[in-house]
């Protein structure tokens, strides 16, 4: 892996970090970016070329939020940390956020693990526990937080990761039509399918009456009551997922 000489004269090791999200943007500027180290940091699918991974020869490839296959030749290559929102191997597969709030789950850990060819299988790094309270861009970002004091201790300690350990449980991606608003068993069911997809590029909570189409989001629970913010637009304008 490709190491340079520092001002000070210590050998500094190359990391990259990709994320797809605006805030995993601003969470590599802010914070990652000022560790030890050569840090370089891409958000397209299109730049993860093995041409490019090469020229860095990073020590680490850190996927902070990520829902694209990478291919076999980086993976088997260099050594990939993805940041994943379950206890795996319970919770493997894809959007565990609202997996695990539609189970009613008020806690989860976000786990380091090593990435292999098969989704959410390799071995761990470590875990740290995280709350799922408020909204699913809060709980994004505060898993920002956690995932990069687990890439500090990552780069300072080289730990080896240790295999999973228990019955692997899958998850399913859930798809656009999911987020439509359908019979509910209680309020606290409504604010929940609302909060969860209150995240900049995922599909709002909606419904569709009398040719409009209403998403919510910003919702807030007490005395038994919803307030929420409510876009309108004619319906058909989006993906529905129908």
């Amino acid at each position: 892996m490709k190491r340079s000489t520092s001002s000070t004269g210590k050998t500094e090791s190359s990391y990259l970090v990709v994320g797809s999200k605006p805030w995993n943007r601003r969470l590599f500027d802010d914070t990652l970016r000022a560790l030890p180290g050569r840090w370089s940091y891409i958000d397209s699918p299109d730049e993860l070329s093995t041409r490019f991974v090469e020229r860095i020869a990073p020590r680490y490839i850190f996927f902070l939020h990520w829902s694209w296959k990478v291919p076999d030749a980086i993976v088997n290559r260099f050594e990939c940390v993805c940041f994943h929102m379950t206890d795996v191997p319970y919770g493997r597969g894809g959007s565990p956020l609202q997996n695990l709030i539609v189970r009613g789950h008020k806690q989860t850990v976000v786990t380091a693990l090593r990435m292999t060819h098969d989704f959410d299988a390799g071995p761990v790094y470590r875990k740290e526990p995280l709350w799922l309270e408020g909204n699913a861009e809060e709980i994004y970002m505060r898993a920002g937080r956690l995932s990069a004091m687990m890439i500090e201790r990552i780069i300072r300690e080289e730990p080896t990761p240790q295999p999973q350990k228990g019955r692997a449980v899958n998850f399913k991606r859930r798809k656009p039509k999911q987020s439509r608003v359908g019979k509910l068993s209680s309020l606290d069911k409504l604010y929940d399918l609302i909060r969860m997809l209150d995240a900049e590029g995922y599909p709002h909570a909606f419904l569709e009456h009398r040719g409009f189409r209403f998403e919510f989001s910003r919702a807030a629970l007490y005395d038994g009551r919803i307030v929420a913010d409510v876009t309108i637009a004619p319906a058909g304008g989006k993906e529905t997922g129908k």
